[in-house]
């Protein structure tokens, strides 16, 4: 006791009131509590005249004061008994972290010993709110301390904390007894005795550093947490003695390096270290070493990354800096600078690799047709043996796209090339037709499966191995790769379907894939072997295999049809070796069953055919076209079955024949795609005429049996046709080979032809004709331009006109009455003068014959005039009217 404490509860009234303070009385029972209802003295200051009516009589009681704003902002610090024993240690932490001075005063100010041997240290709040009662350190309780009641709590709940605090406050809504409380007011019995200052000595503390006193008092709390996973992620044991990253870092790293920049040391007691901000501001912040055999970071602020009040292991505390709390890539990282031992790797198992093979017969042999079981061919055979299944780590999608990229650009993905619109493969169809596939998500998918082994690499979390999972790409990665505007494939520019004639004039005989004309060699019918070089005799056999058997018998009208049609059956062998579109070639017949289906089988047995039905219109048959080019693999594409003297008049069709590539969207796509146009147009129809364009972008193929019943005709060269084709294509195909190598091998001579267009193809087909003797090659003019209902109608008309009329010009209406039986009709009716004025207009300038029509416009009367020129010298140009 002080010789300033107070000897009755009165006067210590009195002292505490004019100290700012409020009082309450205290029952003098052990029990601590207030001797009257005090809820309104949290809010209200209590009354000297209240003092005097509790404290004035000889009635025991005990005097407390309430802390908080009703007392003006005064806060009690408690250390229990046991805790006195930190008292050191603790003002070492506070004058370590700048606290020591507010330290010191509130240790000097006023302080009151308890009945337990603890001390209450007072302390006044600045510029603050002073906060309720708070536990700032506590303990689990020894068992010989366990009270009778905790011992009984202990055998009815076992997992039970018996708790004692060690460092508490009273705070805004908490009481506390002072001195000069004693007898039966405590447990005890003992008395409350000041030991130093009283209550005009409570220092006056800023309430930010009250807050980092309360701060440091926590760090010597001593109750155990449970360690969370995300801060302290456990480590299982590794077989074989192998050890994980974040072990290792754990028993190698300082914490030091580990929070720099976030906290610095400001002093080491025993095995604690206590933690300030790196800055130098404020007081302790953390603690670490606080449990020697788990050396844990402890927060005690919410202003760092780290949550307060949760262990932290080193390895957590390097995952929240430098990954965000992701301990894989921290783990990785670790690996990367030396931590941990070396992991094992279970590789992936071995998938065996299907061969792929390309069959290389250079040639083609006119006596014998491979035998499948052969082990090769003359001068062995040209396989070309694919590479193991190559092995793809896709554990990064990047990654993984970058090696599907780079098997590409090595050749290492068979079958796979592109085209406009992007990557595709060839396969045969139902019917043993080649077809062009363009790749989706699902194809590309289904193609790496297949050709690619692709595996992720997971770490066991267990064992900590590495081990190489099969895993398929994901159609997201194949959508990205099939996303890109190029790829490094060989690109695809066609489909063939027998040996051809390259650009340098060397025979493509190969199967498969050729890189020198990206064509891809997918024959129809067997390969016979080619001697290395074309003899005479092999030539003869050749031209009487093709013009003494398989055309002989047909009912041609003119030797021109011949010539025409074998024009279009070696045209498939030379379309690589020449630029430019060719005609479409017209199969038609006066009567059913005169031979068209027949000629038409010759290319299907031979090369293979795209059989399409003659559209209903313009729209549908764009659709068709492009349909054919970009799906199918057949060099041939056969419009069959039209109408019985249907009239050819087609824009659609004319672009078409007029174009070397054809550009169009594709059915259910929206990007527009090209093709090169490099197939044979055939149509086929009975009594067919051309109208428009489209008659001088065709060349006519005419049979004419002349006879009833034409399909009752026999006694053929080589009898019926289709059952000697099954037999016999690849020997056709031979000879037509022959054909083309004999002329190529003879220097490819031309004959000059003016075809439009075609000039190329048809001066180049006229000398290969030529070499071969077979006459009659575009020599069907004038009957071709009877074939033309729109030129032949016209011709008549401009005939008639200048005959009746000479050089007089005309008016539309004039033509009209003067030549009613020769006008051009709009199906059975005349047309308008409006009408024929429009026709004539368009069609001014342009020969029908040796006539064409020129517009006079009359200035005087304001209206267009029609007279008729005539070419009097075609061959020369010169012109006279």
């Amino acid at each position: 006791m002080t010789d300033s404490q107070p000897t009755d509860l009165r006067a210590a009234a009195r002292e505490l009131y004019d100290a700012g303070l409020c009082v309450l009385p205290i029952k003098a029972d052990g029990s601590k509590k207030p001797a009257v209802s005090w809820l309104q003295y949290k809010v209200k200051r209590s009354t000297p005249a209240e003092h005097d009516a509790w404290f004035g009589s000889d009635r025991p009681r005990g005097i407390a004061v309430v802390y908080g704003d009703v007392s003006g902002a005064v806060e009690m610090i408690e250390f229990e008994g046991r805790a006195m024993g930190l008292l050191s240690e603790v003002t070492e932490v506070m004058e370590a972290s700048g606290l020591g001075e507010p330290w010191h005063a509130i240790l000097t100010g006023w302080v009151t010993e308890s009945p337990s041997g603890g001390r209450h240290y007072r302390v006044r709040i600045d510029g603050g709110d002073v906060p309720g009662n708070q536990r700032l350190a506590c303990r689990l309780a020894e068992e010989h301390e366990y009270t009778d009641e905790e011992r009984q709590r202990l055998r009815e709940k076992p997992n039970s904390r018996i708790v004692r605090v060690e460092i508490e406050t009273r705070g805004e809504g908490g009481y506390g007894l002072v001195e000069p409380s004693g007898g039966d007011v405590h447990a005890t019995g003992r008395p409350y005795v000041r030991v130093a200052g009283g209550p005009a000595a409570i220092p006056t503390v800023d309430a930010d550093v009250m807050e980092a006193i309360r701060t440091a008092l926590r760090m010597f709390d001593t109750m155990p947490v449970p360690e969370a996973p995300k801060t302290a992620p456990r480590h299982e044991p590794l077989p074989d003695g192998g050890l994980r990253p974040g072990e290792d870092y754990e028993a190698r790293a300082d914490w030091a390096d580990i929070l720099r920049g976030v906290f610095r040391p400001l002093i080491t007691r025993g095995h604690t270290t206590y933690w300030g901000w790196a800055d130098g501001v404020g007081g302790v912040k953390a603690t670490t070493g606080r449990d020697p055999e788990k050396d844990r970071l402890w927060v005690f602020t919410t202003g760092s990354e780290f949550q307060p009040d949760i262990p932290y292991s080193k390895f957590g505390a390097y995952a929240l800096l430098e990954h965000n709390s992701n301990f894989k890539a921290a783990a990785t990282a670790l690996r990367r600078q030396g931590y941990g031992s070396e992991p094992t790797r279970r590789r992936l198992a071995p998938v065996p690799a299907p061969q792929h093979f390309a069959d290389g017969s250079s040639a083609l042999d006119p006596d014998h047709v491979p035998d499948p079981a052969q082990d090769g061919f003359e001068g062995g055979p040209q396989l070309r043996a694919v590479s193991a299944r190559p092995e793809l780590d896709i554990t990064n999608e990047a990654d993984g796209i970058d090696g599907v990229l780079a098997l590409m650009a090595e050749g290492r993905l068979p079958d796979l090339y592109k085209r406009s619109g992007g990557p595709c493969w060839v396969f045969r169809d139902d019917n043993d037709d080649p077809v062009v596939q363009q790749l989706g998500t699902d194809n590309l998918r289904a193609y790496l499966a297949d050709h690619v082994s692709s595996y992720i690499v997971k770490r066991n979390a267990v064992t900590e191995e590495l081990e190489e999972q099969r895993e398929l790409f994901m159609p997201k990665s194949c959508s990205t790769i099939l996303g890109r505007k190029d790829w490094p494939l060989p690109i695809l520019r066609g489909v063939v379907t027998s040996p051809v004639i390259r650009r340098d004039g060397t025979l493509l005989d190969s199967l498969g894939y050729d890189r020198a004309t990206g064509l891809y060699l997918e024959p129809r019918v067997p390969l016979r072997r080619l001697a290395p070089q074309v003899t005479r005799e092999s030539l003869e056999r050749a031209k009487a295999i093709v013009l003494d058997q398989v055309l002989k018998d047909f009912p041609w009208v003119a030797a021109s049809d011949r010539a025409h049609f074998l024009g279009a059956l070696l045209t498939p062998i030379l379309r690589p070796y020449f630029h430019g579109p060719t005609p479409m070639f017209v199969l038609t017949a006066t009567a059913a069953g005169t031979g068209k289906s027949l000629l038409k089988d010759i290319f299907r047995y031979c090369y293979g055919i795209a059989d399409t039905a003659w559209p209903e219109n313009d729209t549908e048959l764009r659709k068709s076209i492009t349909t054919q080019l970009y799906g199918t693999g057949q060099p041939v594409v056969v419009l069959d079955n039209l109408p019985n003297g249907y009239v050819i008049k087609s824009p659609v069709l004319s672009a078409l024949l007029t174009s070397e590539v054809w550009g169009d969207r594709v059915l259910g796509a929206t990007s527009k795609v090209s093709m090169p146009n490099d197939r044979v147009w055939i149509v086929t129809g009975n009594s067919l005429r051309t109208g428009g364009d489209n008659g001088r972008r065709v060349l006519w193929v005419r049979l004419d049996a002349d006879c009833p019943d034409p399909d009752q005709r026999d006694n053929f060269t080589i009898g019926d046709l289709r059952p000697w084709l099954r037999s016999n294509a690849s020997t056709l195909v031979a000879a037509l080979v022959t054909l083309v190598r004999a002329w190529v091998a003879a220097g490819a001579p031309t004959i000059r032809v003016r075809k439009g267009d075609y000039s190329e193809w048809a001066s180049m087909m006229a000398g290969l004709l030529g070499f071969l003797g077979v006459d009659g090659w575009m020599a069907d003019r004038d009957e071709a331009r009877d074939q033309d209902d729109e030129l032949q109608e016209w011709s008549l008309f401009l005939e008639m006109w200048r005959e009746t009329y000479g050089e007089e010009p005309l008016t539309t209406g004039a033509l009209i009455k003067g030549l009613p039986n020769h006008v051009p009709r709009k199906g059975d009716e005349l047309p308008s003068a409006n009408q024929l004025g429009i026709w004539l207009k368009g069609r001014r300038g342009r020969y029908f014959g040796t006539h064409k029509v020129v517009m006079v416009v009359d200035s005087h009367r304001k209206q267009n005039l029609w007279r008729v020129e005539q070419h009097t010298d075609r061959g020369t140009g010169g012109h006279e009217s």
